[in-house]
């Protein structure tokens, strides 16, 4: 295979480590200006398509989300020559009508971080990126088409607000994200997404609803995470191998040219 022609990337957020639905899987580790990538990256194919594979949290998810390697992650499958990125994630609910279990295609972002790292334009040259519509719309429409025809319970879109963790909101926060009509929360999308716009690359979020957040009068628990996590990963493998080779090789969206007028 040749590693500089990889279509796919996946980076696999909680509960998602491995990379089993590709096959003729090799290891590489890919060296950045940026430092290391959270694990090694497994790439293979599926089907007729080239695949790479990242863990988000390390394969022992011993990274916490406000020390995740994001310009690495993304700097390293641009070097791989990814195209478009898959990024599923487990968030919490903000919105009685999205459910525990049910799936989210994300279509709009809150940042609410703290220092993180968020663009590869430090000096020299100014990037001002566009991020009015963040996501790829052509996989948003391939995720949402698949999910549904395979009868799992997903939202067309929805708004993820991005806290800095790793600490779980309180229940004011928790409260005044709702009366923004905010309908997820997290702690890894962002600056993922915005890295992917840079590089160009289509990025779609695939977000899993572990829990509803503390709004609901009950605090939110790693334990209740993972067992609800455990049921959500049997959906979301079945989606993945159904959604890749449905991919077309050539991309009809503009995330290719989101640098165009952006540099300064």
């Amino acid at each position: 295979m040749n590693e500089k022609d990889i279509e796919i990337g996946i980076i696999g957020g909680t509960g998602v480590y491995d990379s089993e639905i590709i096959e003729d899987v090799k290891e590489i580790k890919k060296y950045t200006p940026f430092g290391q990538t959270s694990s090694p990256i497994s790439v293979g194919y599926y089907k007729d398509k080239k695949v790479a594979f990242i863990a988000r949290h390390g394969y022992q998810h011993e990274i916490p989300p406000h020390r995740i390697p994001f310009r690495a992650n993304i700097w390293a499958f641009k070097e791989l020559g990814v195209k478009r990125i898959i990024s599923p994630s487990a968030v919490g609910s903000l919105r009685e009508k999205y459910k525990p279990s049910e799936f989210v295609i994300i279509d709009q972002f809150i940042d609410r971080t703290k220092s993180r790292n968020d663009t590869f334009y430090e000096g020299g040259q100014v990037c001002h990126v566009s991020t009015a519509d963040p996501f790829c719309p052509e996989l948003r429409k391939i995720l949402f088409k698949t999910s549904t025809e395979m009868g799992v319970p997903t939202h067309r879109k929805g708004t993820y607000v991005c806290i800095q963790g790793p600490r779980f909101s309180t229940r004011a926060e928790s409260k005044l994200f709702r009366s923004w009509e905010v309908d997820v929360i997290g702690m890894t999308l962002y600056p993922e997404v915005v890295l992917a716009r840079e590089a160009e690359i289509c990025f779609v979020n695939i977000s899993m609803i572990t829990d509803y957040d503390v709004w609901a009068e009950r605090p939110v628990s790693t334990e209740d995470v993972m067992k609800t996590m455990s049921l959500n990963l049997l959906n979301l493998k079945k989606i993945m191998i159904e959604t890749i080779p449905k991919i077309p090789k050539k991309r009809q969206c503009m995330c290719s040219n989101a640098l165009n007028k952006a540099l300064v």
